[in-house]
């Protein structure tokens, strides 16, 4: 995403730009150190985390937001014969069908295929049967739609099944334990429930994900949620 800082920004004094080092405040992290506890010359003393460029931007009326690529887009008309998309982040239609459509980045295989497509219907439920008709080795998992297998390639022969505990998207979530209150958690959940469907056609545009009354309520001075 692309967008404009202030103008000014070039006179700021370098002390106003360069990131606290504090710990505490998470604007950088703890000292790095080796799992082995070793010393290691080369590793840096600690790591900066993100933080967002509010102060120095001006979120004044006409304020815009770019997407942007830097390097994957192609015209619809003529798409790339080998996907670049990582692995876990196509969508199951470019994975089944090597359908292209402009909904595959609001989304953002053989045995890894596989393993990808388990843990979406894990997370977000059964395929739909126009997909799932394309998942040629979905019977290594599947009986009359049950899943009774989690182990990608499928049975070795003499073995058993593997089964794994299928966790939906939404408990996932909580068990991050991430920084939201009851009530926008749910709302986060919900929004993205509404980004991953499996139907192209009901996915939201990049425009009515962000007119969600979920991205209404932060506050952009604080960062911080209403």
């Amino acid at each position: 995403m692309l967008f404009a800082l202030d103008d000014d920004i070039d006179m700021q004094p370098e002390d106003a730009l360069r990131q606290e080092e504090n710990v505490q405040t998470e604007s950088i992290s703890p000292p790095v150190q080796r799992l082995d506890g070793k010393q290691d010359k080369w590793a840096p003393r600690y790591l900066c985390i993100a933080q967002p460029p509010a102060p120095f931007t001006n979120y004044a009326k006409g304020f815009k937001i770019r997407l942007s690529d830097m390097g994957g887009a192609y015209f619809f008309t003529s798409p790339p014969t080998k996907s670049i998309t990582p692995r876990g982040l196509r969508a199951p239609e470019l994975v089944l069908t090597g359908t292209t459509n402009k909904t595959l980045d609001i989304w953002r295989s053989k045995f890894e295929d596989d393993d990808h497509l388990l843990s979406l219907t894990a997370r977000l439920g059964a395929l739909p049967d126009e997909l799932c008709k394309h998942w040629k080795s979905s019977p290594l998992y599947f009986t009359a739609g049950k899943l009774f297998n989690c182990q990608p390639g499928g049975v070795a022969e003499g073995g058993e099944p593997l089964m794994l505990g299928q966790t939906s998207m939404e408990d996932w979530f909580d068990q991050t334990c991430p920084d939201l209150d009851e009530e926008e958690g749910r709302q986060v959940k919900m929004l993205m429930r509404w980004i991953l469907q499996y139907d192209p056609a009901k996915r939201p545009s990049p425009a009515e994900i962000l007119s969600d009354p979920w991205f209404g309520e932060i506050e952009v001075e604080s960062g911080s949620f209403k």
